[in-house]
């Protein structure tokens, strides 16, 4: 008796399946989470112009990061306006190019582990800059807001925010912001001197909420100023 002929098959079943390319899928969410927080931003008037960028962490070994393209009408801001930039700031994916504050954004997320980092230019925030530069900084404290950072629990805590002298030097900048981050390892944020507020956090919308409490509380203290309760 003759043996069955084997079966031949479709070049469909001989080649295996392809992998999904999840790190495609989870740019693309990140670029679309990014580019509604930076349309958001500046509905609320904390990014006009083609003020502020903000990125995320895609991942960390070796650090790759989402960041808005530079240049850019937040009011408008669309996913395929977000890049991904190497430990180095070159791009990797998406076409434009990268802030010059990229730099910022990758020590940041070096030294304090973040997963998730927000610039923005509010009035406030560069008003504050310029008011308490002298002091090296301002004291946030007694406040209910506080209790929207990570990790406070209470009104009684206080939030140093450091001010730092604004340069076009983005090496040097980036360098200094460093070494801030390294000494005062506990801090949500600091502002750049006549130019706006930096925050972090673990996620996304965690930065998000912080952008929301620390921009809450500089109209606060702006506004205390101006009644002459300066701090």
């Amino acid at each position: 008796m003759k043996g069955k002929k084997p079966r031949a098959f479709s070049r469909k079943e001989q080649s295996p399946p392809r992998a999904k390319d999840s790190g495609g899928a989870r740019f693309s969410e990140l670029a679309a989470s990014l580019a509604e927080i930076g349309r958001g931003f500046h509905a609320r008037g904390w990014a006009l112009g083609t003020s502020g960028n903000f990125s995320v962490v895609i991942q960390r070994e070796p650090l790759r990061l989402a960041i808005t393209s530079t240049g850019l009408d937040k009011a408008s801001l669309t996913p395929a306006q977000i890049l991904e930039v190497d430990e180095a700031a070159r791009v990797v994916r998406g076409r434009g190019r990268p802030s010059g504050e990229t730099s910022i954004h990758l020590a940041i997320a070096r030294v304090t582990g973040a997963g998730a980092v927000l610039h923005t230019h509010s009035v406030c925030s560069t008003v504050l800059s310029g008011l308490y530069a002298a002091k090296g900084g301002v004291l946030l404290e007694g406040y209910e807001m506080l209790k929207g950072l990570q990790g406070v629990t209470s009104h009684e805590h206080r939030e140093w925010l450091p001010i730092v002298e604004n340069s076009q030097d983005m090496a040097r900048l980036s360098q200094t912001v460093a070494e801030i981050l390294a000494q005062q390892p506990g801090i949500h944020g600091f502002l750049l001197r006549q130019h706006g507020l930096y925050t972090w956090a673990t996620e996304l919308a965690e930065a998000k909420r912080h952008v929301e409490i620390l921009e809450f509380l500089a109209e606060v203290m702006v506004r205390s100023s101006a009644l002459g309760h300066r701090g």
